[in-house]
């Protein structure tokens, strides 16, 4: 029993239920973010060390820093002589990370470096009688995670496979993909209302702070929509868009066009109607940030249309640059700056930050945003309050683009531990798997369509002590549909988890899509 080898945390009662239902099958483990997916990972390795002598398990976490974390958790809470650890990094030359695979027992790694080698045949699964991928909602398509995940049922002499997410996905499809690609057969879901896991948490209180969008901003997105609303006509008349238009069926199509394009089909029709779609992103994408982002990010994207104008880098912009109708949102954007106006919720959320302070001068508070300029600027904004010391967490840098590295990024987690400083304001990068401190409050900048996304952001806080997650939405804009959106996917996805789960109980084999998988790839003209 893992009891007798762990001596410094003991299980709880959902922890040791769950872990027994592993011990036998392959499983899916569905737990909020923060209540205990790796000890129940931790458990199992000490079985499976135990029941497969000379054995290895391979723990796979989708970052190099949440590998890093796994194995200093594994490092605190295992005996120094259970067994031989090591983390496996692209950084390590593949001659090393064959000789450091032959003598470890436990290996913790990012999916692409094993796929990598395994790919090479740098070494063999045969002897990993335990393979855990974290974040395992990762596990589709051609994603490293799947590959491996085929490559151990294949070679593995005694498989066993245990899955981690907070959230696998929000319709029965997906999650029967996760499960047959891992070849799942049992599942364990638990939420925060789950009566055995309830009395372990911590109260959450939950406010929607509903804020009504200013008419003077009002005035530039009904520039902006109209504009946005004569493109997608075009794309009808075209006959190139027969769905509801939305930033998805809008790449959607666009990927369509540029595959019939590359393909040869030299259609005048594409050309203009890949014209009319790169444009109506662009508008749809200015129309988003105007209604839930801030003014400055709006006024950045704006100039950088005019960028890639003058620079002849897009024709779509070049077309969205020389409308009347778009200079003339923009100067009214400019006056509104030069009035040092900004969007409600930013001029909201200081308000919050500043009660939060005066209340308790040890808060420390998490706020989530979807782009990085209104990262930025919140951090701006935010600093001018006595006490509050913020800083931006983001994700590493692309091409250009201003980001933190790995290294960087755990040297802010570890201030924000010692409290030197108390706000994180954060971009996605934030959401998933790192180890983040017990935080006071949890902020949405904007609520979000994923119901992933939304849940694992959520988990940030609530565990060890009381907490309170505020979602701040913009009333008439896309604010409230991403929001019901992300509400209606999450009820979705639960019922969908559910519905696979009693369909392996049952022993009854997934289902098949057929008509799904004869559909060919769709063509233009």
């Amino acid at each position: 029993m893992p009891n007798k080898v762990l001596t410094t945390i003991k299980p709880r009662k959902y922890q040791e239920d769950i872990y027994n239902n592993c011990i036998n099958k392959n499983c899916l483990v569905v737990l909020p973010t923060g209540i205990g997916k790796t000890l129940i990972a931790l458990m199992l390795t000490i079985n499976r060390q135990k029941a497969v002598p000379a054995s290895k398990a391979l723990f796979l976490a989708p970052t190099r820093p949440l590998a890093e974390q796994h194995l200093d958790y594994f490092k605190k809470h295992l005996p120094q002589l259970f067994a031989h650890m090591e983390l496996f990094t692209g950084k390590i030359n593949a001659k090393k990370r064959k000789e450091l695979w032959e003598r470890a027992d436990i290996i913790f790694s990012t999916p692409q470096c094993i796929n990598n080698d395994l790919k090479n045949n740098l070494y063999s699964l045969d002897n990993v009688s335990l393979l855990i991928e974290d974040e395992c909602h990762r596990c589709l398509k051609n994603y490293a995670y799947t590959n491996v995940a085929k490559v151990y049922h294949e070679q593995a002499n005694n498989p066993r496979v245990l899955g981690l997410t907070a959230s696998p996905g929000t319709d029965k499809k997906t999650i029967e993909t996760i499960a047959k690609n891992l070849g799942i057969e049992a599942i364990e879901l638990r939420t925060r209302d789950s009566v055995d896991v309830k009395e372990y948490l911590q109260e959450l209180e939950f406010n929607i702070i509903r804020l009504e969008f200013p008419e003077e901003f009002k005035e530039i997105t009904d520039i902006i929509r109209k504009m946005y609303e004569r493109k997608v006509e075009e794309l009808k008349k075209r006959k190139l868009l027969y769905k509801n238009a939305n930033k998805i069926t809008l790449l959607e199509t666009q990927g369509i066009i540029m595959r019939s394009i590359k393909s040869g089909n030299k259609n005048f029709n594409l050309f203009g109607g890949a014209t009319a779609c790169a444009q109506a992103i662009k508008l749809s994408h200015l129309i988003e940030l105007l209604e839930t982002q801030t003014l400055h990010a709006s006024h950045k994207y704006i100039q950088n249309i005019f960028g890639q104008a003058i620079q002849n880098k897009s024709k779509a912009a070049k077309q969205i640059a020389k409308n009347p109708e778009f200079n003339k949102a923009n100067i009214k954007l400019n006056e509104l700056l030069a009035k040092d106006l900004e969007h409600p919720k930013l001029l909201e959320l200081k308000t919050i930050i500043q009660d939060a302070i005066k209340h308790d001068p040890k808060n420390k508070t998490i706020i989530f945003s979807q782009y990085r300029d209104t990262v930025v600027k919140i951090c701006d904004t935010l600093k001018a309050i006595p006490g509050i010391i913020p800083k931006t967490f983001v994700g590493q840098a692309k091409k250009a683009d201003s980001g933190l590295s790995q290294k960087e990024q755990q040297s802010i987690m570890n201030e924000f531990r010692r409290g030197e400083i108390n706000i994180i304001c954060a971009t996605s990068i934030a959401e998933e798997g790192l180890d983040i401190p017990e935080v006071n409050s949890v902020i949405f900048y904007e609520p979000i369509p994923s119901a992933i996304r939304s849940i694992q952001r959520r988990g940030r806080t609530a565990r060890l002590m009381k907490g309170k997650l505020t979602i701040l939405m913009t009333t008439g804009t896309l604010d409230e549909i991403f929001y019901y959106a992300s509400r209606a996917k999450e009820k979705r996805m639960y019922t969908a988890i559910e519905n696979v789960k009693n369909n392996l109980d049952n022993g009854k084999p997934f289902s098949i899509d057929k008509e799904k998988a004869k559909k060919p790839q769709k063509t233009l003209f």
